[in-house]
């Protein structure tokens, strides 16, 4: 505690210096941990993807869709627990600007394989029995005010036309990773009103989601699926949810890395700043390291001063900055919901934070205290006065 004050005490001695630095380190590790968190936001979807799930698709690319009648071939494969399906609508509501992921499901197969979305039983029941009913995420009923039993428009950009539904269910989402942004309405509506309109576009799916009685029989499973299907004139490809959700990943894999690099050169910056306050510190002490010397303290009794103070200032700009984090990211995620569904910070963001304010302090003080260590008693007593 009494080494503490003395840190403390010399690292506020030129306290307008110090109290910048402090609050660039502050705003380095702020910077670098909302960075990072925006890349984690990025890879939401695929942290929550079950082990337990497999998606099939067109082979040739998932804008081509797959035959309904698929669906009961898939059912038969050995290890399949159970098969639902969903249908990428496209809708808008209002304007463009309200855009949100919205599927046409089967809602009970499909609720069964996702227990992940929590709705309440009757709620469950209603939207069940309404064919026009529709389910929505706990975060998009909130932003757009909606409650149960209220008629909902969406204006379709796949599907031309204004398709009108009634909110029977408003889910909340069992783990913080599950997205509660998403919108789910009865795939027979869609269907029904495909034969009537646009018959070529009946009866097919975007994609098959199959639940798997063991995690161990994926790759199994999917090469069964596919086989069964191979020369058909929709081929498919089958694979785990995850590899599903890295291919959309991939698809904007050079803005993740553009931004992982950003944060890294926040940090040297930073580095670099905080090793300039520690060489002008040093500097201006050198005829006090040489009183030392003469005192009989060691080398590393004067180390031990450069080291603790570069650490005690960047620990606690660090701190700060870990813990401005937290608010700042809520308040990022609830004005950007639309776009970064599921963002919080992660565990492993704060141990970076922590790792690399203690690398910042420990490489910033390298040559400061190589300069105090290597003076000597002679050349340092003659900058006294």
């Amino acid at each position: 505690m009494h080494y503490l004050k003395i840190l403390s005490r010399n690292a506020f001695r030129h306290r307008l210096r110090t109290l910048l630095t402090v609050l660039g380190i502050t705003v380095a590790i702020l910077a670098f941990g909302l960075l990072r968190t925006v890349v984690s936001a990025g890879y939401a979807g695929v942290n929550a993807s079950s082990a337990t799930r497999l998606i099939t698709r067109n082979s040739i690319s998932l804008i081509f869709s797959l035959p309904i009648s698929y669906l009961e071939r898939v059912r038969q494969v050995e290890g399949v627990k159970g098969v639902t399906y969903a249908n990428w609508f496209g809708g808008v509501y209002i304007t463009e600007k309200n855009f949100f992921p919205n599927f046409a499901i089967e809602p009970r197969t499909y609720l069964e394989l996702y227990p992940e979305f929590g709705l309440p039983m009757e709620q469950k029941r209603a939207f069940i029995s309404d064919r026009k009913g529709c389910v929505a995420g706990r975060k998009l009923a909130e932003r757009h005010g909606w409650k149960i039993g209220d008629t909902i428009t969406l204006k379709g950009t796949i599907f031309p036309g204004n398709w009108e539904f009634v909110l029977r269910g408003i889910y909340s989402g069992a783990e913080k990773s599950t997205d509660e942004g998403q919108f789910f309405f009865h795939w027979e509506y869609l269907n029904e009103t495909l034969r009537k309109t646009v018959p070529r576009r009946a009866d097919v799916v975007g994609i098959l989601i199959i639940g798997l009685k063991s995690p161990q029989t994926a790759a199994e499973t999917s090469l069964a699926v596919d086989a069964i299907f191979r020369n058909s004139l929709a081929e498919t490809l089958t694979e785990t949810e995850k590899a599903f959700q890295l291919s959309f990943v991939s698809m904007t894999e050079a803005i993740v890395v553009a931004i992982r690099l950003v944060s890294f050169v926040v940090i040297i910056i930073i580095m670099a700043v905080v090793a300039n306050t520690m060489a002008m510190t040093a500097r201006e002490r050198i005829g006090e390291y040489a009183i030392f010397k003469t005192m009989g303290f060691r080398g590393y009794h004067i180390a031990g001063m450069v080291f603790g103070e570069s650490l005690f200032i960047t620990m606690t700009g660090g701190t700060l900055g870990i813990l401005l984090t937290f608010p700042v990211a809520q308040k990022f995620g609830e004005l950007m919901d639309q776009f970064f569904p599921v963002f919080q910070v992660e565990t492993s963001t704060i141990y970076l934070d922590i790792i690399f304010s203690l690398l910042v302090g420990v490489v910033a003080a390298i040559f400061p205290t190589w300069r105090a260590v290597r003076i000597k008693i002679a050349d340092g007593l003659r900058r006294i006065g």
